[in-house]
């Protein structure tokens, strides 16, 4: 995977490849209702070259202490959870600005 970024960074430091990349994407978090009334917060935008989803929801999930799943290039979680999923993906690294809440 390194590889990868560096050749798409055009030999710039790993890290300030993966900040960059960061950078670049623009993150949508909208909710979504499913049958029963049940809601579900969709994460995506993410690069999926750039970020490892299974991980980060993984991440999602214990924080949130929820259920969810990783596909599609998306990440979705149980329950209505876009304010705070922002918040934790700020403290991730990943620039406020970046990230929209779908409402």
């Amino acid at each position: 995977m390194s590889g990868e970024l560096s050749s798409l960074c055009g030999g710039l430091p790993e890290e300030l490849c993966e900040q960059l990349a960061r950078e670049q994407q623009v993150i949508k978090i909208k909710l979504e209702k499913r049958r029963y009334g049940r809601e579900v917060t969709i994460i995506e935008g993410l690069d999926e070259r750039e970020v490892n989803l299974k991980k980060l929801a993984s991440k999602l999930k214990s924080k949130l202490a929820t259920g969810g799943t990783y596909k599609n290039g998306r990440i979705e979680l149980q329950g209505d959870h876009r304010h705070r999923v922002k918040d934790i993906l700020v403290d991730m690294g990943f620039p406020e600005e970046n990230i929209i809440i779908v409402e």
